[in-house]
């Protein structure tokens, strides 16, 4: 089954604090593996006027923007997760559901000058998975799939809610799940 386009919850068994209570939008997958952004935590210490100010774009009338942390990998890569059929000068991936995907300056750029794709998710890093491994963790009961796009849960203004709505979205009352995993 291919997850492009779909959402992850972690279980509240996950181990990996890294992806404690994550709702991850999954970006690519096929048999090569898998790639997707975490969407519901924010990096609480690093503002978007300091990231514009780190990647050198001077943007003093630049709105205030949350920046997510993505996932462990590349960390200091930058996605911006958006729908609509912006246009920019630079490379934009399409994924299902009319999501777009750019990791290019142009795109930052532009979203600090407010003239940006709207609506959108900025973060650093990704969550990867090799060949198969996705597949594993959820067999063990890691992810929850939830197989809608639901833009209403990755662009959400509350960061802290994405998790419960994502469960909600799926049919699952959250307080009812388990931390612990079994089989039937």
């Amino acid at each position: 089954m291919n997850l492009t386009g779909k959402l992850l919850a972690a279980m509240p068994s996950m181990e990996d604090v890294r992806f404690d209570h994550a709702v991850i939008f999954i970006c690519a997958h096929s048999d090569d593996g898998a790639m997707g952004l975490i969407v519901n935590h924010p990096i609480s210490d690093l503002s978007f006027a300091t990231l514009l100010d780190r990647v050198g774009i001077e943007a003093p009338q630049a709105q205030p923007r949350r920046v997510y942390y993505g996932g462990p990998v590349e960390k200091g890569r930058g996605f911006i997760l958006h729908q609509g059929d912006y246009q920019a000068e630079s490379a934009v991936m399409q994924i299902e559901g009319g999501f777009q995907l750019s990791a290019t300056l142009d795109v930052l750029e532009a979203l600090a000058q407010g003239i940006g794709p709207e609506p959108s998710l900025l973060t650093l890093g990704y969550s990867g998975w090799g060949p198969g491994q996705l597949e594993s963790e959820i067999a063990a009961n890691a992810w929850l799939t939830i197989h809608s796009s639901g833009a209403d849960i990755v662009f959400a203004p509350d960061p802290a809610a994405k998790w419960a709505m994502a469960l909600r979205h799926a049919g699952i009352n959250p307080s009812m799940l388990s931390g612990a995993a079994g089989r039937a």
